[in-house]
């Protein structure tokens, strides 16, 4: 069994800590748009607030990209998970150990739902995920994979390999059954951007002021 966490996404004080923000879902859902007001109203209020994102490109992810004929799902996991653990301790536990707000734009649950989409076991990918540790608040924005794919229609993608609708569809199942098992909070991302933000914004203020 994974060693993960599931009561980070309800209660915990922060006291002088900072707070780490997770946000998943499919390309086209508003993840980075999402993240991004998120730290300019966090930066308004006075913290220190600061936007990131994954796979972070560190030498294993550049590494990973000049073998794609000998790549598949479980190299990814294992690959993304290396990147992960450098990622968090160059990036994200710096910013936290000040007391201040990392927002990052995927973690584990990404690859959880990409690789387990490929046909790994989901339970072996949180299971290499293990020391990678658990954000305060991981919010997944749903949205079904056509919607987002028009949303996309047009723009470039660091993942082309990932941008087929079949496949993505797998990917929000296994985004749902990790909303089942308690990793993540289910925001509803087919609205307007003001309501979804709305909605993620009570989330965190929520943890700011409990």
């Amino acid at each position: 069994m994974h060693g993960i966490n599931k009561e980070k996404n309800t209660s915990n004080s922060r006291k002088n800590k900072g707070l780490f923000i997770v946000l998943e879902g499919l390309d086209g859902a508003g993840k980075t748009s999402v993240a991004r007001r998120l730290v300019d109203d966090l930066s308004r209020l006075g913290f220190e607030a600061v936007y990131t994102y994954e796979p972070y490109d560190t030498l294993y992810v550049k590494a990973l990209k000049n073998y794609g004929e000998y790549r598949d799902a479980a190299l990814d996991a294992l690959t993304y998970a290396a990147d992960r653990l450098v990622h968090y301790r160059m990036i994200i536990k710096p910013v936290l150990s000040r007391g201040g707000f990392v927002v990052s734009d995927r973690y584990y649950y990404s690859s959880v739902a990409y690789q387990a989409a490929g046909g790994v076991d989901p339970e072996w990918v949180l299971d290499i995920n293990r020391y990678a540790p658990n954000p305060d608040i991981a919010i997944y924005l749903d949205i079904d994979p056509e919607t987002g794919l028009k949303r996309r229609s047009g723009l470039s993608t660091r993942f082309p390999e990932y941008e087929k609708l079949e496949y993505l569809e797998r990917v929000r199942w296994f985004y749902k059954w990790l909303v089942e098992q308690g990793f993540l909070l289910l925001v509803d991302a087919s609205r307007s951007f003001e309501d979804v933000y709305r909605d993620v914004w009570g989330i965190v203020s929520g943890r700011i002021t409990g």
